[in-house]
């Protein structure tokens, strides 16, 4: 996919709202895009200040969904505002998103926002991961037919999960998760899945292994949060709030996109 064509649609659905960064999430940050899957676009935006002071609520999230050159997108951008308060309530979505590589458009605050949200990661994360792992199981179980996408989903979120609980990092490409921690068949169904069709089943003695296999990292994703020294609460939240002061005020300025920011607050006490 053309990223100038994505930079269009986030131009044509944001308006007069300037884009903080432009990621692609999904299965293509994971790892393992089928030959026909969408394009996920994640993003982070600065509403225009009066949309922001006016006692009318802001529309802070943009969402489309559509096929554009080709391929089907889907596109959702947050306001600074909003996407920061998702950031301090252990929100593994919008983290990876930050962190992914696959970076389609950056202002010039991208790499301050990316070392602010390293001290934004806490030990409670666990939420997300464990959460979206028992969506995943659930749907794989709920399958006559096991499918090889939901099955790598939940081997991914166990994994990105374990990871940052660990290491403190994000990691979402369970390609790269595997060269850190190798697992048996796993790699055979990335290639299952990147070379045929969305929705691919696995026979039924494969689908029993890997379930067990699921379960067994489920129960180390526990493990690694009673054990994560990970702090309680964001270490960088004032950080944050500082950074998304320092933007409002720029965009009022009328400083450029790309431009400098302002040098950040001095600290108090």
């Amino acid at each position: 996919m053309n990223f100038d064509v994505l930079r269009a649609i986030a131009r044509r659905e944001l308006g007069t709202s300037r884009p903080l960064f432009l990621t692609i999430s999904g299965a293509h940050l994971y790892g393992f895009p089928s030959p026909d899957s969408d394009f996920d676009v994640r993003g982070c935006h600065l509403l225009p200040l009066p949309e922001v002071l006016s006692l009318k609520a802001p529309r802070e999230t943009r969402q489309y969904t559509g096929i554009e050159d080709g391929r089907e997108i889907d596109f959702v951008s947050h306001d600074a505002g909003k996407f920061f308060r998702l950031m301090l309530r252990k929100n593994g979505y919008v983290m990876e998103q930050i962190f992914s590589p696959l970076v389609v458009e950056a202002h010039a605050c991208f790499e301050e926002l990316r070392d602010i949200a390293r001290g934004c990661v806490t030990r409670h994360i666990v939420h997300h991961y464990r959460g979206f792992a028992e969506s995943e199981l659930l749907s794989l179980d709920d399958q006559a037919e096991k499918r090889v996408k939901t099955t790598l989903y939940a081997y991914r979120v166990l994994l990105t999960g374990i990871h940052v609980l660990r290491s403190g990092a994000i990691e979402a490409d369970l390609r790269k998760l595997l060269e850190l921690r190798p697992l048996e068949r796993v790699g055979e169904l990335i290639e299952r899945k990147t070379t045929g069709a969305e929705k691919g089943t696995l026979p039924p003695d494969d689908a029993a292994w890997h379930r067990e296999a699921l379960t067994r990292l489920r129960a180390e994703l526990e493990t690694a949060a009673a054990e994560s020294t990970l702090p309680e609460a964001p270490a960088k939240a004032d950080a944050l709030d500082d950074l998304l002061i320092r933007l409002r005020l720029n965009l009022e300025s009328g400083i450029s996109n790309q431009g400098a920011l302002m040098p950040p607050s001095p600290p108090t006490g």
